[in-house]
């Protein structure tokens, strides 16, 4: 009796799963954000993703209509690079930053261009931003990687070879701003070029009493600006040091402690950092392990910096005797 009674059981537990089919993405099933969400596989990070995998051959069983994936990513986002043409579009993986952010990263391809999307979603999966991070096409004379490190920045390094032999190289850093539902890019250095740097906070607001750029030279800066939730601000600290392998920046939110402190502690992060601020300055004090994230131990972010002045805009006058 207890034999025929598993038996059975297993018969219907078999059924069950059976009747469970995974669905595909091809456009056969209808699906919601949730199943569209677990299709793409996890990764783990960092992790890389190169051009020539744009031009390798992929599975099936990753394949996306452009139907499903206009569902729940805006149709401008393909039609920005494709027009009417439909690429062919396949789940390449996804990962969650520490804010909830969830990433999905897809192939899309047509025989004259090849893009690689990375689009990000909230913690109630609604849609927050796009990024077509690399693009490829046909002989192609500059190769490109992508790279999303541990603190989800992402790297795009791109290679050139000139025709002396020379190889030249150049990078640019995206990360996701949930505030303003974009990503932004946050440092570019072109091919043989210069970087330049961007603040990626800087059209944030400046209610916040000590709100403002602080540091010294072009590839300074401490930049403050306003957070949408109270006693809190956005922070983003990029500081070089010349002639030295001392280089590093932070970006997150900082916690209001006092009417002229601010500290920066975030989970997950061993740096804890203090920023004291005086009316035309602040000082930056390492209370515990930010050393690392600028290139080396002995390096560090501690120091008084001056606050920036902002660029005057030419007034209105002054441009009519110009004029």
């Amino acid at each position: 009796m207890l034999y025929r009674f598993c038996t059975l059981a297993l018969v219907i537990v078999l059924l069950t799963s059976c009747g469970k089919k995974k669905k595909t993405m091809a456009g056969e099933d209808d699906v919601n954000i949730q199943e569209y969400i677990e299709f793409f596989p996890e990764v783990t990070l960092p992790f890389s993703y190169s051009d020539s995998a744009l031009y390798a051959p992929t599975h099936d069983s990753l394949l996306i209509s452009p139907e499903i994936f206009n569902e729940f990513t805006p149709d401008s986002v393909l039609a920005e690079n494709y027009g009417a043409d439909q690429p062919k579009l396949y789940a390449i993986g996804k990962f969650k930053d520490k804010d909830g952010y969830t990433y999905l990263m897809s192939k899309a391809a047509t025989e004259k261009l090849k893009v690689m999307y990375i689009t990000a979603y909230d913690n109630k999966n609604a849609f927050v931003a796009a990024l077509p991070v690399m693009k490829s096409k046909a002989n192609k004379e500059v190769a490109v990687t992508v790279t999303i490190n541990k603190l989800f920045n992402i790297y795009k390094k791109s290679k050139k070879v000139l025709p002396n032999g020379i190889e030249i190289t150049g990078d640019d850093v995206y990360v996701l701003s949930g505030a303003a539902r974009k990503f932004i890019l946050v440092m570019t250095d072109l091919l043989g070029d210069e970087a330049e740097l961007i603040n990626p906070i800087d059209t944030l607001g400046t209610t916040f009493k000590y709100a403002g750029d602080y540091g010294v030279g072009a590839r300074n800066i401490i930049s403050v600006r306003d957070d949408i939730r109270p006693g809190r601000v956005q922070l983003f600290i990029h500081l070089e040091e010349k002639n030295s392998d001392c280089k590093g920046e932070l970006m997150g939110e900082g916690i209001i402690t006092s009417d002229n402190t601010v500290e920066y502690r975030q989970a997950g992060d061993p740096c804890v950092l203090e920023l004291k601020f005086q009316k035309n300055s602040v000082t930056l004090n390492e209370v515990r392990g930010c050393g690392s994230r600028m290139g080396a131990l002995d390096c560090t972010f501690n120091g008084t910096y001056p606050k920036k002045k902002k660029e005057q805009q030419p007034s209105d006058k002054s441009a009519k005797k110009t004029s």
